[in-house]
């Protein structure tokens, strides 16, 4: 290391003696062994006892590389005793080893923070669980029309589709008006439904999450990275949300015009990936969102991308993981 690598050493004088210049280089490098970095920074899991949310939150601090950066903060690769330290551009993330329940890397994983169209997890799972008629037709209505955001639609009132193809857009194409559709016709009406959106988060133990709507359009929809895994892990049980969220593309004849709707994961259409479950959420409130199960170097993987700040930094993050991931072996970066 040399002095404008560091500014300790910048700082001596040329003429301090060799002894304490030897002296401290032995200071510095103790301290990068207890866990502090030459750039300052510590080195997650090394200090025992030290808060891993607070680790992640320092290295959250420090510029974000574009790609993976070989630091001394997590695991060497077998190339050559280099260290893969995994930088991401999402404000909180969360991956988890879905068998064993293992957190792999996490950063503000309890902040809470507006989900936007993740919602649509939780909506698809109050539907299959009512168990209710997937070939009723159910009307787009005026109620169904966004006029929080004035997003648009190529639903107009007065389509009618079945229950099952309203799923498949409101998960697939993340249509709002489908996800509106379908709390209106649940029985109660969009009160009810969003009331068992709330219970359903209350039974997969979602404790900083709430649901106001069943589209996400409104920034009161919350939750946190840690609750969402759990809400991943829970929709990937239902083989109808691993089927339509994995949809690349879907047909649909809507007023005597046939529609192509595709999938707002363009990831899904990659086929080097293999993905089980996939919901994509943006409104200005919460950034770019992703959460998927992947399956990723032998592993089944949980991922939680909130508020990216880029258009496409949500990818660009789940490709930095996927690279990360298959790097080599690795230790968990944040305890469970």
């Amino acid at each position: 290391m040399n002095r404008s690598q560091n500014p300790l050493l910048h700082a001596v004088p040329r003429q301090l003696s060799a002894a304490l210049a030897v002296a401290l280089a032995a200071v510095l490098t103790a301290a990068a062994g207890n866990g502090v970095a030459a750039d300052g920074r510590y080195r997650q899991g090394a200090i025992s006892g030290l808060n891993p949310q607070a680790v992640q939150t320092a290295d959250a601090a420090q510029p974000a590389p574009a790609t993976v950066e070989a630091t001394p903060d997590s695991t060497p690769d077998t190339a050559g005793g280099r260290y893969h330290y995994l930088a991401l551009k999402s404000a909180a993330a969360l991956v988890l080893d879905q068998q064993t329940g293992a957190t792999m890397f996490g950063k503000n994983t309890d902040a809470v923070l507006p989900i936007a169209s993740i919602t649509k997890l939780m909506t698809a799972m109050v539907v299959l669980d009512a168990k209710l008629p997937m070939q009723e037709t159910i009307p787009i209505s005026e109620d169904d029309v966004d006029t929080l955001k004035g997003t648009r639609s190529r639903l107009r009132v007065g389509t009618l589709l079945t229950r099952e193809e309203l799923l498949r857009l409101a998960l697939m194409a993340s249509e709002n008006r489908a996800a509106a559709a379908l709390s209106h016709a649940y029985p109660g009406g969009r009160e009810a439904f969003v009331a068992a959106m709330n219970r359903k988060a209350a039974e997969l133990g979602m404790r900083d999450t709430h649901f106001l709507d069943p589209t996400g359009l409104t920034s009161a929809n919350v939750s946190t990275a840690h609750d969402l895994v759990k809400l991943v892990d829970a929709g990937y049980r239902y083989p109808t949300i691993r089927n339509f969220t994995t949809t690349n593309r879907y047909d649909v004849r809507i007023n005597g015009r046939e529609q192509t709707f595709r999938n707002t994961n363009r990831l899904v259409q990659n086929g080097s990936w293999e993905i089980g479950l996939s919901k994509t959420g943006f409104i200005n409130e919460a950034g770019r969102c992703l959460v998927m199960q992947a399956r990723l170097a032998e592993k089944n993987v949980l991922i939680v991308l909130l508020d990216s700040w880029g258009k496409y930094t949500r990818i660009g993050d789940a490709n930095r993981i996927r690279k990360w991931l298959e790097s080599g072996p690795l230790k968990p970066s944040v305890k469970s």
